[in-house]
């Protein structure tokens, strides 16, 4: 776990849905949030990943966290070119840049929770917790949550994207994850 996770880190928890959507994550250091679902603050820290139940064994939990770099609004038809049809192409997304997935000393499991949606949490909570539930701020802590994430709010203008370096891919994994086909090549 990275040494710049604070106890004091603004963490949002979200759900990773596809295996695909974890190689996006760690190959291309992006992740998408349907601005019509989207929670109010995503100018946070760090990003922590819930694996749902389409990762078979390694669903129900989370493993990994990143580090928030800036975020844009873009279409999904501009994040996943090989879905042109999509009935939510034209629809706006979130693209959180993040840093190098880390993998968490354990897995937070899900125990009783059925369905997650997002949760705010801190560093402090993220890296002393087993379960989901311990995860949840509570009492005087929650005040000082909220407060820091009202801040985060009012100041949103201020985290945008940062230049981020050229990534350095293979042009058939970046073609294969973004639906990218080569031009005048079949469509196979």
């Amino acid at each position: 776990m990275s040494a710049a996770l604070e106890p004091s880190s603004l963490v949002l928890v979200a759900v990773m849905t596809d295996p695909r959507d974890l190689e996006i994550a760690r190959l291309l250091g992006w992740y998408r949030i349907p601005l019509r679902t989207a929670p109010k603050v995503i100018g946070v820290d760090y990003l922590a990943f819930y694996q749902s139940g389409s990762f078979r064994e390694a669903g129900g939990c989370i493993q990994y966290v990143a580090a928030v770099k800036g975020y844009e609004l873009v279409t999904r038809a501009e994040l996943l070119q090989d879905e042109p049809g999509h009935p939510r192409a034209r629809e706006e997304y979130y693209k959180i840049q993040i840093g190098p997935l880390e993998p968490l000393r354990q897995p937070i499991l899900a125990e009783k929770w059925r369905r997650i949606t997002f949760l705010y949490t801190t560093g402090e909570y993220l890296l002393h917790a087993r379960t989901i539930n311990d995860l949840v701020v509570h009492s005087d802590e929650r005040q000082v949550l909220w407060k820091a994430l009202r801040e985060r709010l009012a100041r949103g203008a201020e985290y945008g994207v940062e230049n981020l370096p050229d990534l350095d891919l293979d042009p058939e994994i970046l073609s294969a994850l973004l639906g990218i086909r080569a031009m005048g090549l079949p469509n196979g």
